[in-house]
């Protein structure tokens, strides 16, 4: 009986668990079993593997293979076991003679799918396996379309190659495959667009303001006016005001990239997410889900910004599966099968008409809505949601002579990111995160009003009818509008102009 062992890692969320596929030759009737809990995707690799073998000039060992994922308790998926499977079968045959010492040998993990002539193709997931295996000090042999990926995080341990002939060659020693960039695939460069200035939107500079603020505290806002009005432009401007990743962040953000449908992409690690969902999305799409639990919409945009617009058109049953992860910035998906944690720290922008027509409060449009259908269409954004976002705010529909006059270029992007970037500098020397993060505790050091801001606060609970969450929330905008304008103390100004951020309470009382 001959005995192989290949270090290989699984994919469970964004976890990856270390993975020994361990082949075992003996004689008998040829069969070839993989057992420990594989997915027909990884049952389907003996077919690859035979054609890989056999098309690259190696013999299919004849016997009994057996093939064993341990631990065997450990869902399988992928095509990533394709070449760890095959080396252990020329390994276990004698057919590929290690050169290197058993340590070094032991120390190396192998990701790829093949082809059927033996190339190496590229896999969905690496990079939570080449953070798990940088921590380890594990080399790692890829497919060469991700060594760009893998050498985001691990760019001294990687080696990349293209076929099963050149991963033989570098485990006999015989022809070593070179380390890091240097054998990655270079990717076509992209175009970049103009963009996104805030001096383009017409007008609206309450909302400017306000879309300031957000920035600043990472709040998260709510925008409500007639079609036109430039909801949607100011949205897609929040991610050019927010300060660039960090090196851990942008790490998070490409990570949760790489094990979603669309896979990893270069420029994930410098830009800031931006996720705008169709109002037709289910809760699984929007909160993360299926089969094989991946991320939803709200993890894809962690560290950047969700936009729905539409809201009040999304179905219910979504809306209200966004309350959780607003408040703790984790989404848990269960499945039967394994549970797994997402973070959604993400910063929610969203975008609804007035009425089911559109035209209330426009004079140049005429409401066909009766009152019945304006109540049960704002009804659709439950209480409970519209209380835990902390800035709503009404457009008025745009002057037409703002869009003869000329762009403030002083009222641009820029300005409003140089502000925003002091402001959250200023919050995390003093407490270490965004306002919008502070707990109950956090608010009461940090956020508590002055004698003229503390009746302002009184008076609007008493008339608006507060809850103690919209308290809080008023509390922590008023601070970030003093970081803004570089006043310590809240006073009267700030706590005022934080409740006029909150039409919707205005507009129950």
């Amino acid at each position: 009986m001959a005995f192989a062992r290949v270090a290989c890692r699984a994919q469970v969320g964004l976890n990856a668990p270390l993975v020994h596929v361990e082949v075992s030759l003996a004689s008998g009737l040829p069969t070839f079993s993989i057992v420990g809990l594989p997915a027909m995707v990884v049952r389907e690799a003996k077919e690859r593997v035979r054609a890989a073998l056999l098309n690259s000039q190696f013999e299919f060992p004849a016997g009994r293979i057996t093939v064993n994922l341990a631990p065997a308790d450990l869902p399988k998926e992928g095509g990533r076991f394709d070449l760890p499977i095959a080396l252990g079968v020329l390994l276990a045959s004698g057919q590929v003679r290690l050169i290197a010492s058993s340590a070094r040998t032991a120390s190396r993990e192998f990701y790829g799918e093949l082809g059927l002539t033996g190339e190496l193709k590229a896999v969905r997931g690496l990079l939570p396996a080449a953070a798990q295996a940088r921590r380890a000090g594990h080399e790692l042999i890829v497919p060469r379309a991700n060594a760009a990926e893998a050498c985001a995080v691990a760019p001294q341990l990687v080696r990349a190659a293209d076929h099963l002939l050149e991963v033989c060659a570098h485990v006999a020693g015989t022809r070593p495959l070179p380390a890091g960039a240097a054998g990655a695939r270079r990717q076509p460069a992209r175009t970049c667009s103009a963009p996104l200035d805030l001096a383009d939107v017409r007008g609206q500079l309450h909302a400017k303001r306000a879309l300031v603020v957000a920035a600043a505290g990472g709040h998260s806002l709510l925008m409500i006016g007639p079609p036109g009005c430039g909801k949607s432009m100011l949205a897609q401007r929040l991610p050019g005001l927010l300060p660039p990743l960090s090196a851990a962040e942008a790490l998070e953000v490409a990570a949760i990239a790489s094990v979603s449908a669309a896979g990893f992409r270069q420029e994930s690690l410098t830009e800031r997410p931006f996720r705008a969902p169709h109002h037709s999305s289910s809760a699984p799409a929007l909160v993360g889900g299926g089969v094989r639990a991946r991320p939803g919409e709200i993890s894809l945009a962690h560290r950047g910004v969700l936009f729905l617009d539409e809201l009040a058109e999304f179905a219910r049953p979504v809306l209200e599966a966004l309350r959780e992860p607003l408040e703790t910035g984790l989404i848990s998906v269960a499945r039967c099968a394994l549970t797994t944690q997402y973070p959604a720290e993400f910063q929610l922008v969203a975008a609804m008409n007035p009425c089911p027509c559109g035209g209330l409060g426009d004079p140049r449009r005429s409401c066909r809505c009766t009152p019945e259908s304006v109540r049960r269409y704002r009804a659709r954004v439950s209480g409970p949601l519209l209380d835990r976002l902390d800035l709503q705010i009404e457009l008025p529909p745009v002057d037409p002579g703002d869009f003869d006059a000329a762009p403030d270029t002083r009222a641009g992007s820029a300005a409003a990111a140089a502000a925003v970037n002091r402001a959250r500098e200023l919050q995390r020397t003093r407490q270490g995160m965004c306002n919008a993060q502070l707990a109950d505790a956090g608010v009461h050091r940090w956020c508590a009003p002055d004698e003229s801001g503390r009746r302002i606060l009184e008076a609007a609970m008493q008339r608006l009818r507060l809850s103690g969450r919209g308290r809080q929330r008023v509390l922590r905008v008023a601070r970030t509008i003093a970081d803004l304008d570089g006043r310590p103390a809240l006073g009267a100004r700030e706590v005022s102009e934080a409740v006029t951020l909150r039409c919707l309470d205005r507009a129950a009382d």
